[in-house]
């Protein structure tokens, strides 16, 4: 009788996410990663990549983690391939949740300069959580190439993310500061102003570059 109520209960979950109502939804996940099973990984796959509620998402996420790494992991890697961005960037979202660095390999070049700024974003969070140590510098460089690109969020997001991998930065910065683009090097001595001086925020850090380049000068560093 107990295996049968569980599985009545796995499956009204499963049902569950597929409700029109959020609330239900959220429930359903909830339920799901309370009570982790091998056999739901791949619908909490789908159903993040198609998500269209945040908290939702979010709670899908947390499911997940709440499962074998054996079991999410390649199914996870085989999202990133996924041709909807959604599902791109909620995969790299939950690797960076779960964190193991097997799923480094992963996070390839075309994921860190994705054209849909959240899929780069979240390749961006993700890359600097993974990173093997001796592959900090690649990784910097590969960043480096994203400077001036995208909006505010978009630029602090990645100089947040160049900033977590510390001084190895350094050499990936010189070009971009004296890029043509006035927007990447500004973006790139923004950037470096915060790795020195993280309290003085990205807002200033952006208007002191953009003096700097409006004046024609370049700041060792």
């Amino acid at each position: 009788m107990t295996a049968m109520r569980q599985d009545t209960d796995a499956s009204r979950a499963l049902q569950g996410l597929e409700d029109d109502r959020s609330s239900v939804r959220l429930r359903a996940a909830l339920a799901i990663g309370s009570a982790p099973d091998p056999g739901f990984v791949d619908k909490l796959v789908r159903q993040c990549g198609m998500e269209p509620d945040f908290f939702v998402r979010d709670m899908l996420t947390w499911a997940l983690t709440r499962h074998p790494v054996s079991t999410t992991l390649p199914r996870l890697v085989r999202e990133l391939r996924s041709e909807r961005a959604q599902a791109r960037s909620q995969a790299l979202h939950t690797l960076s949740k779960i964190g193991d660095p097997r799923a480094w390999p992963a996070l390839t070049r075309a994921l860190l300069s994705d054209a849909d700024p959240e899929v780069a974003r979240a390749a961006w969070r993700t890359a600097v959580v993974l990173v093997p140590e001796d592959e900090k510098s690649a990784l910097a460089v590969v960043l480096a190439t994203q400077l001036g690109r995208g909006n505010r969020e978009t630029r602090l997001s990645l100089s947040r993310a160049l900033v977590a991998l510390g001084e190895v930065i350094v050499p990936a910065l010189h070009g971009p500061a004296t890029a043509a683009d006035p927007q990447v090097r500004v973006h790139a001595l923004a950037t470096r102003r915060l790795l020195h001086d993280p309290e003085s925020g990205f807002e200033y850090a952006l208007e002191e570059a953009k003096r700097v380049v409006a004046l024609g000068g370049y700041v060792q560093g």
